[in-house]
């Protein structure tokens, strides 16, 4: 036992050690400003300092007017003991910092109108080199010198950064509440059909729900959801528009209920009018226009990365809360057909496709991340930056996306995201959804199926994220939150003694085409929770 403690001890401080990059800050300053730049180079060959405090500062010559393949034209006594920039081309690295370390340079910055890359060279060579040599963007110098016209000082810095990043926690925090939540509504729900329609002896269906209550409409619904996804693969430049529009009508629509939903609680005045007959509620025009507008300001500005993941995050919420309420799982048994087909599709599509696939990636991560995603590439120890603006790659609206806050010279160069897929939280949700209803339909007081689900679903998370952090690699949720949520909830049922009547949950019967159907109740009249043996 001890041994155990020991040694997850030691795992944990190690994957949350510090971990070093190839990705570094060029911070530029005067008197008067400073700026900081994204730089790229190689922690093995050439180290800068970790830390800012600890970075020596230099003067900045400006000599982009030469590749510096040799010393001609170059006085000495004006880059003695200076920070040198330099443009990229014709010699290679190794031979441009040997040039500019001849000529008592400090440090060296080439600027590349290209791709940036990390700085290598022959084996022979890495000796040789003494001094801080970097990659920067072109663009970027040129932006200083307009800043900074002269006098600039420069110092070069690669801060290390925690495997653990914040936004995992940030990822979590949202997944929880959004689950939580959504659970906890479709339990009110429930609760208030029950309880307007007491007099009656019978609960009608919301006719806004969809209730999957068949077999065969579970298998139908994961065979279109496949069906969708390989569409999206192979026709991705016309299918993401199409996404890109539903996410905004469902999206808004599905923020003004939750919203106006809000709204009912605390009471808030509606201040309805009429014109030629028809009835018109101020607050609901009002709140309309507010969710539209949101959604229209995310469309217009999807492929700002610095702040609108805000706003998608917050669509993605409502729209996952929504979905948990309207979408409702009749019985466990659903429950298991539904998100056992789901964990098999979501692993075929992870870990198997790439297989099949021209360039080894996985359909999933492709049609998540968009083929043509822009930003930062990394392969092994070697990482390759833009030099220019890229054109804005469209990318699907399906996940929640947290920016990487610790990584500060990595979103220098390109913002980089932790990223969970809404199929991650609604798929698990729906079956917190169902223990919601189960708590009301056996009147328990203490919410034990609903709450018991929550925590396996938070433990679930942990795993995936643990599992990935070891890895190093993305990790297919459902493969963990699946077999958590699942168990936990067959398990307190047993516990309990109410397996059967978990199994069944209760019966929607279509009495007729229109939308109307009715639900034999769990318990017979009067029986509370306290009646059922409990043994758990």
């Amino acid at each position: 036992m001890e041994r155990a403690v020991r040694f997850i001890i030691l795992s944990v401080v190690f994957y949350v050690s510090q971990i070093n990059c190839q990705e570094a800050i060029l911070h530029i300053s005067n008197e008067r400003t400073n700026r900081e730049y994204c730089i790229v180079y190689n922690q093995s060959w050439t180290p800068v300092s970790q830390t800012f405090d600890k970075a020596t500062q230099y003067p900045l010559v400006n000599m982009t007017s030469t590749v510096l393949c040799d010393t001609s034209g170059v006085i000495p006594a004006v880059v003695k003991g200076k920070a040198l920039v330099v443009m990229r081309g014709d010699c290679d690295f190794s031979q441009k910092a040997q040039v500019a370390q001849s000529l008592g340079a400090t440090t060296l910055l080439i600027a590349s109108k290209t791709l940036l890359i990390t700085p290598s060279a022959n084996d022979s060579e890495y000796a040789k080199v003494t001094i801080p040599l970097a990659l920067m963007r072109y663009r970027d110098f040129i932006e200083a010198q307009q800043v900074f016209s002269e006098g600039m000082q420069v110092k070069l810095y690669a801060p290390t950064y925690p495997k653990i990043d914040v936004s995992l926690v940030v990822m979590l925090l949202i997944a929880m509440v959004t689950v939580t939540l959504g659970g906890f509504w479709s339990g009110a729900c429930e609760r208030d059909r029950m309880n307007g329609d007491g007099d009656r002896g019978e609960s009608k269906a919301d006719p806004k729900e969809l209730f999957l209550y068949s077999p065969l409409k579970v298998v139908i619904f994961v065979v279109l959801m496949c069906g969708m996804l390989v569409l999206m693969y192979y026709f991705y430049n016309v299918m993401v528009y199409f996404i890109i529009v539903i996410f905004c009508l469902a999206s808004a629509s599905a923020l003004f209920s939750c919203i106006d939903a809000v709204m009912e609680i605390l009471s808030c005045p509606s201040g309805s009018f009429s014109i030629k007959s028809c009835n018109f509620s101020v607050r609901s025009l009002i709140l309309a226009a507010v969710c539209i507008s949101i959604a229209v300001v995310w469309g217009v500005y999807r492929n700002e990365d610095r702040w609108i993941w805000i706003l998608q995050d917050l669509l993605g919420v409502a729209f996952c809360l929504n979905f948990m309420r309207t979408v409702s799982l009749s019985n466990f048994k659903i429950c298991v057909i539904l998100l056992s087909l789901l964990l098999l599709y979501d692993v075929f599509f992870v870990f198997i496709t790439p297989f099949f696939t021209k360039n080894g990636v996985s359909i999933m991560v492709q049609v998540a991340l968009g083929p043509e995603a822009s930003g930062e590439k990394t392969q092994g120890n070697m990482v390759a930056v833009p030099a220019e603006p890229q054109a804005p790659s469209e990318k699907l609206p399906v996940v929640m996306r947290v920016p990487r806050f610790s990584a500060w010279a990595q979103n220098l160069c390109g913002m980089q995201f932790s990223i969970l897929g809404y199929g991650d939280i609604i798929i698990p949700g729906l079956l917190v959804a169902y223990c919601s209803r189960f708590d009301v339909w056996v009147n328990s007081s203490k919410k034990v199926y609903f709450i018991s689900c929550c925590i396996a679903y938070l433990l679930g998370m942990i795993v995936t994220f643990a599992v990935m952090l070891l890895s190093g690699m993305g990790q297919p949720a459902l493969l963990y939150l699946v077999p958590f949520t699942l168990i936990t909830s067959a398990v307190v049922a047993g516990c309990r003694g109410e397996m059967r009547l978990f199994w069944a949950g209760t019966t929607y019967m279509v009495r007729r085409p229109v939308l109307d159907s009715s639900r034999e109740p769990l318990l017979p009249e009067g029986r509370t929770d306290g009646y059922i043996g409990e043994t758990c």
